[in-house]
């Protein structure tokens, strides 16, 4: 089917303005669940309040942000992006309807964990991300767009960090591998869709608002620094504390440092949508810096203080970057970062600073400060961009 086709079809959806396309639904209630995670988990964290769970309360606030929040963000970007790659419907109404309601039946079995069985709730759990995978390849294979596979083979990684989650939770009672899967995962395909829109909004922006230096579009150098990316996850899955782990992390860190260099970020500070994709990205070598250091002087960095910048900072970042430009340019409004679409990003900025600063002393306090920024952000953005993914109607034009 040829795009204007698949495009005079779309303008045939009468339902409900959130069940019209990916992003809506899984953007509103990815940010929701991510605020209400971390409500939940500071007081268990503290010991002030324990909830009835067969998973220790560390695990399952990892688990949710890493294999919750996360499968959420996307699951709305990959099924709002099929319908650019393939030409082909998107996927919305009631098969959009019924992906929603097993993400959250996830959500909710792995909240009852103590009620239902570890077994049960680790069926319901992964099913989500098996189905998104199978809807994908489906759409990409009928679409003949092959390029787009190696997203899924990193979704496919990302299941295999969610089997193996509970796997170990279940035999051991304690996860590990399957954590670094799902971070590993993750932060690659950061990579890998950040080298593409990144260089991408970064040269329309400025070919128009500031001519001068543009960013080097994606390339032999950022295949090799994916390459190295991978190998350097698979060692740090492998062995996290060994000696060639961090010196390959590191070194991979510079790698990125480069990349990013590449995309002239410096020439984008007038427009704050483009500048915190860079601002975003830049959390990836610091993450490699800092699990890098922490392998090579454990007694000097924690490696929580990487894993932090990964998770608070480049992911964390990354997904609000994307979520605030895609439910503006989706729904039809100007492309322009509001004062409070700049205060989210501020708020999840020191969000990543201060629980990276925490992993080095602080106690409490910066942990504390770190999760009421993190809820601020994710909070703000569902009141401020809620109303233009419940009801605003659908722009297909700009899908």
């Amino acid at each position: 089917m040829s795009i204007p086709a698949a495009l005079a079809r779309r303008r045939n959806y009468v339902g409900p303005a959130i069940f019209s396309y990916g992003f809506r639904p899984f953007f509103f209630g990815g940010a929701v669940w991510s605020a209400v995670a971390i409500l939940l988990w500071i007081p268990q964290y503290v010991g002030a309040w324990q909830w009835p769970s067969a998973i220790a309360p560390l695990d399952w606030h990892i688990h949710e942000m890493l294999y919750g929040y996360v499968p959420a963000i996307v699951a709305g970007f990959v099924l709002t992006a099929i319908p650019n790659w393939t030409g082909r419907l998107p996927v919305c109404g009631a098969p959009l309807a019924g992906l929603v309601f097993v993400w959250l039946a996830g959500r909710i079995a792995m909240l009852t964990t103590a009620h239902i069985g570890l077994t049960v709730a680790a069926a319901i759990d992964v099913a989500f991300l098996a189905i998104l995978f199978a809807v994908t390849m489906r759409e990409i294979m009928a679409g003949k767009n092959w390029r787009n596979l190696r997203v899924l083979v990193i979704v496919a990684v990302l299941i295999a960090g969610n089997v193996v989650f509970h796997i170990e939770v279940i035999v051991t009672g304690a996860a590990d591998y399957g954590i670094r899967l799902g971070i590993g995962a993750t932060i690659l395909l950061i990579s890998l869709i950040g080298g593409r829109i990144i260089p991408s909004f970064t040269h329309n922006w400025l070919v128009r608002d500031n001519p001068g230096r543009l960013p080097v579009p994606f390339g032999r150098y950022d295949i090799a620094t994916l390459a190295v990316s991978a190998v350097a996850f698979a060692v740090w899955i492998a062995t996290p504390s060994a000696t060639w782990t961090g010196t390959l992390m590191i070194f991979t860190g510079f790698l990125h440092i480069v990349r990013l260099a590449r995309w002239a970020g410096d020439r984008t500070l007038a427009d704050r949508l483009v500048l915190v994709l860079h601002v975003a990205y830049a959390f990836v070598p610091v993450g490699f810096f800092l699990v890098g250091a922490a392998a090579l002087w454990p007694d000097a960095v924690l490696a929580s203080a990487g894993i932090h910048a990964w998770t608070a900072g480049a992911i964390g970042l990354m997904t609000m970057a994307v979520m605030t430009r895609a439910s503006l340019g989706h729904t039809g409004q100007p492309l322009v970062a509001s004062s409070l679409t700049q205060a989210i990003y501020i708020c999840l900025f020191l969000a990543a600073v201060l629980r990276i600063a925490a992993a080095f002393g602080g106690g409490p306090a910066l942990m504390h400060s770190s999760a009421t920024a993190w809820i601020m952000a994710f909070g703000l953005f569902a009141v401020s961009h809620g109303p233009l993914l419940m009801l605003k109607a659908p722009n297909w034009t700009r899908a």
